[in-house]
Formats: structure tokens, C-alpha cells, sequence
């Protein structure tokens, strides 16, 4: 049984950092994308940043492009999304997803598999 557990999230000052992980567990990740999205109140959930778990090749969404980076420990089974320069409009709950290979690793109805999310919250 596949699982997945994000934890990092909280309260920080604009300009200021965070890192979330995503502790996953169940089955070997080889092939699969590991993504995060993250969705506020009222609007949809959007795509944030990927990242394969084999090669480490990674993909992020212009608004986060300069000042996020994702990353992957295979060792650990965790993938981190280190987020600098927050701004109040990254606030949300950010979602960890994991989906099989060979799709658009964009889009969130594609991931198989998704934890319960974590709240940032950025004040201005």
C-alpha cells in the first residue's frame, strides 16, 4: 500500500524559507514522477514542481521557477521542495503526488497516488 506523508509546512514571513518532504513508502518509486501541487482556498489544485525518480530530471511552474527547487533521496525515500523568497500568494496546502511514467506530469487527475497535504501560510 502506497503512502505518502508531507510535513514541513507552517507560518513564515514573506521572504523567508521552508522545506516540505514527502515520506514515501510502499513500493519501489523506480520509473515513477514525483510531484507537488498545491491548491488555496478557492481556487483549483495547481502544479508546482516534479521531479523523476530515476534520473532526477525536474520540471517547475513559471510562478515558483528562481525560488523552489525539488529534490529526491533515494536512500530516504523522501522527496524535499525547498522554497525560498515565499511570497503571500504561495500561500496553500501543498500536496505530494506520485504517478507512473510517461504522462503530463502537470497534470494532477494523472498521479496515482497523493498524500494529505501540509498548510503553508506566508504573511505579508
Amino acid at each position: 500500500q502506497v503512502q505518502l506523508v508531507e510535513y514541513g509546512g507552517g507560518l513564515v514571513q514573506a521572504g523567508g524559507s521552508l522545506r516540505l518532504s514527502c515520506a514515501a513508502s510502499g513500493r519501489t518509486f523506480s520509473g515513477y514522477i514525483m510531484g507537488w501541487f498545491r491548491q488555496a482556498p478557492g481556487k483549483e489544485r495547481e502544479f508546482v514542481a516534479a521531479i523523476t525518480w530515476s534520473g532526477g530530471s525536474t520540471y517547475y511552474a513559471d510562478s515558483v521557477k528562481g525560488r523552489f527547487t525539488i529534490s529526491r533521496d533515494k536512500a530516504k525515500n523522501t522527496v524535499y521542495l525547498q522554497m525560498n523568497s515565499l511570497k503571500p500568494e504561495d500561500t496553500a496546502v501543498y500536496y505530494c503526488g506520485a504517478m507512473r511514467g510517461g504522462r503530463d506530469y502537470y497534470l494532477g487527475r494523472e498521479y496515482d497516488y497523493w498524500g494529505q497535504g501540509t498548510q503553508v501560510t506566508v504573511s505579508s
